[in-house]
């Protein structure tokens, strides 16, 4: 349960401390020492009393009556009448009696107080919050000194005045500021007049430090797993380590525990998940997943990380996650990283495997292991000249396939010849060397071999730029070419293992790369060079870019023979032209902003990719989101989202990305949203492919009431990454952190 108590006691260790000041415009009277030197290390603490009316009384006692105000360092306690005694230091205020300081308020008809103890009483206290506009009331409240409060029968909501849709409810409220602690008993929250959520103790930390207990619950339903009711336990195990233990009780499967634990050092950090469903009453088995990340600074440049997954079968996500990103994880990464970096050279040793979740209708490749990766990577100037190197070695294992261990060295140079602030020509020389090693699963009765293939590139490019009116708003305007040049001799490569190479997707990223593939088993032959043009809109003070055109496109010498199955068509075709490439991106107008690539066959004369993003958002609250994705004989998706008021306080979020070519929905979305000025209330159901042929849909409910807790599934994360641009409706300070319950 995420309560704000540290609002509550925010107030208590401000406005109740041992200082009161006053003033009125008749009468002010000063009383100096009022408090002992020693108390206040040596400085002197006077008080002033301001009101209408001011007498002495026998025994050094002072009464004020009519619009009293005292004041000390910086707070102020009025009231109608007041008694002083200076030998005791006793104050006693009735009347109307006002506390302030902070921008911090609380009423009392009366108040007791002595201000070398501070030991007193409010009773009936009333008190208003100016960070967060919160109030609240109680019967009495005593003071135990200088760091301990004690509140009974409080009442505490952040609503309006007049308006309790909710309100916190608490027997006995007890603030020590010693231990910085708060503690609670017998506390309520009603929504509506009706009790949702009761604890008989709790605690909290009053600055807001971690704390020890239940978090707000959970709960929804999917189609897998029926009801779903989530009950998080927090426990702050010590400032640097903490676990969350949160038992799942599906109706349809049963009780999911997942346990989440922490931890943080100067020198190392990391986290860990056990999750078991002991006894799934679907497939009559216990499921289970584990997964480690740890990251290690060993000093002098050396460090290490270890990440480990393992979950108990291939449907463990497809039927117990409730996002996409967690069902469509595919490849369960199990590594170890130790690695070294002194100045201009660096090092790293890699063991890596995978575990592999097959779905039956469409079975992946199973990736090789490293076991294990070797990287060293160097880089020196000298005379401007930029000398690198690039080395790795590789052992590959694989159940089925071939076998093998690579060992590849890149050592290049380059020399920028022109560098002037609109101008650059950098040539660079590189030697790619690659050695194999072939082992077991050789099938194909591949043989040792070794490949070097010299590599030259020449990169050029210029910056013009002026200024430029569009619609009464000035910018600056750029254009800039940039050439790229290639060449690769051919090397017959069939007969090599491909280990990790795959084609690279054409964009512009690519298109300024040496290798057109990923990976080291194939380098692609090339004569060809790259021409592009990129002009830019900036704001001129802030340098801020507006709007980004760009366009480019290969043109080759040769006819590339170096492939990895079928020749790469829509990269450079038997006419040596590349596809073109059209980009546009930016904020349009304040309130339209565009995103989209373009890329066009010349060659067959036909669209091989567009993908397009339009966003409209007016306003916080409002957004509107028009997304196509079309791939040649492979992909034609819609994708619309919106955030949109309806009528009065409801809002409605709407995500629906439909594939033209399947004739199926990907994924849909739909919710509702209720924001009062304390409370909002969202609704989301949720439907998404887990799988081929199979789908998973969900219902989510979240009541959150503002700066207190919040009740239900969290939907946020998912509203954000579904709906581009969506704003949260509410002010309240909760967003998915932790604050405790015990």
């Amino acid at each position: 349960m995420r309560f704000r108590h540290k609002l509550v006691a925010g107030f208590l260790l401000c406005a109740l401390a041992p200082t009161i000041y006053a003033e009125d415009e008749q009468l002010t009277l000063k009383l100096e020492r009022v408090l002992s030197s020693a108390q206040h290390g040596g400085e002197e603490t006077p008080i002033f009393i301001s009101a209408q009316q001011v007498e002495g009384k026998k025994d050094s006692q002072v009464e004020a009556r009519g619009y009293v105000e005292m004041r000390k360092r910086g707070q102020i306690i009025s009231a109608d009448h007041m008694l002083y005694a200076q030998d005791n230091r006793e104050v006693a205020a009735d009347g109307t009696v006002r506390v302030e300081q902070d921008n911090n308020v609380i009423r009392s008809p009366h108040l007791q107080l002595n201000l070398m103890t501070n030991i007193g009483q409010m009773s009936q206290p009333v008190f208003q919050f100016g960070d967060n506009h919160a109030r609240g009331n109680a019967v009495t409240l005593n003071l135990e000194g200088r760091q301990l409060y004690i509140l009974h029968d409080v009442n505490y909501t952040t609503c309006p005045a007049d308006q309790d849709d909710w309100l916190l409810k608490v027997r006995e409220l007890e603030i020590d500021r010693n231990s910085q602690l708060g503690v609670a008993h017998s506390a309520r929250v009603e929504f509506m007049g009706v009790p949702i959520l009761y604890t008989p103790w709790m605690s909290f930390g009053l600055n807001g430090q971690r704390k020890s207990g239940f978090l707000g619950p959970v709960f929804g339903s999917t189609v897998k797993g029926g009801s779903d009711l989530t009950l998080p336990y927090y426990w702050n195990i010590a400032p640097n380590m903490d676990a969350t233990i949160s038992p799942r009780i599906m109706s349809k499967r049963g009780i999911l525990l997942n346990n989440e634990l922490r931890y943080l050092e100067p020198a190392y950090s990391g986290e860990a998940h056990l999750d078991v469903l002991s006894g799934d009453r679907l497939t009559n088995s216990t499921r289970s997943r584990l997964a480690l990340s740890h990251m290690q600074s060993f000093g002098r440049g050396l460090n290490g990380a270890l990440n480990f997954n393992r979950v108990s079968d291939d449907a463990y996500f497809r039927d117990l996650s409730d996002a996409v990103s967690g069902t469509s994880q595919t490849n369960l990464a199990r590594e170890g990283v130790l690695s070294y970096a002194n100045g201009w050279w660096r090092a790293s040793m890699r063991v890596q495997s995978f575990q592999t979740l097959q779905d039956p209708v469409t079975p992946v490749t199973v990736p090789y292991r490293r076991l294990p990766q070797i990287n060293l990577a160097a880089q020196r100037i000298l005379s401007r000249a930029n000398i690198s190197l690039a080395a790795e070695f590789v052992d590959f294992r694989h159940p089925t396939s071939v076998n093998g261990r690579r060992l590849v060295l890149y050592p290049s140079v380059s020399y920028p010849l022109v560098a002037e602030p609109a101008f650059y020509l950098t040539p660079k020389f590189g030697l790619h060397d690659t050695h194999y090693v072939l082992g077991g699963n050789n099938t194909g009765s591949l043989s040792n071999a070794s490949r070097t293939l010299p590599i030259f590139s020449l990169d050029a490019g210029e910056m013009l730029e002026r200024d430029w009116s569009v619609a009464g708003k000035s910018f600056i305007q750029t254009l800039e070419p940039r050439m790229f040049y290639v060449y690769i001799p051919y090397r017959d490569q069939s007969k090599l293992p491909n280990f990790d190479s795959a084609q690279a997707d054409f964009s512009f990223a690519q298109i300024f790369t040496e290798n057109r593939f990923f990976g080291s088993d194939r380098i692609g032959d090339a004569n060809q060079m790259t021409l592009a043009l990129t002009s830019r809109l900036l704001e001129p003070n802030s340098g801020a870019e507006r709007l980004r055109v760009m366009v480019g496109q290969r043109f080759s010498t040769i006819t590339p023979q170096v492939n990895l199955a079928a020749p790469a068509t829509t990269t450079v075709s038997t006419t040596n032209k590349s596809d073109i490439l059209l980009g546009l991106s930016g904020q349009v107008t304040s309130k339209w902003s565009a995103d989209g690539v373009f890329q066009y066959n010349p060659n067959q004369a036909r669209s091989e990719k567009f993908n397009a993003a339009l966003r409209y958002q007016p306003e916080s609250g409002k957004v509107l989101n028009l997304g196509y994705r079309f791939t040649h004989d492979s992909i034609r998706q819609v994708d619309m989202s919106a955030q949109w008021p309806l009528t009065g306080h409801w809002h409605g979020v709407v995500r629906w990305n439909y594939s033209l070519q399947d004739k199926q929905i990907l994924e849909a979305l739909t919710g509702l949203e209720y924001n009062q000025s304390c409370w909002t209330v969202r609704l989301v159901a949720q439907r998404f492919a887990t799988a081929t042929q199979q789908v998973s849909t969900g219902v989510f409910a979240q009541l959150e009431l503002n700066d207190l807790v919040a009740v239900g599934a969290d939907p946020l994360t998912l509203l954000r990454q579904n709906v581009p641009g969506y704003s949260k409706l509410n002010g309240s300070s909760h967003d998915g952190s932790e604050q405790s319950l015990q």
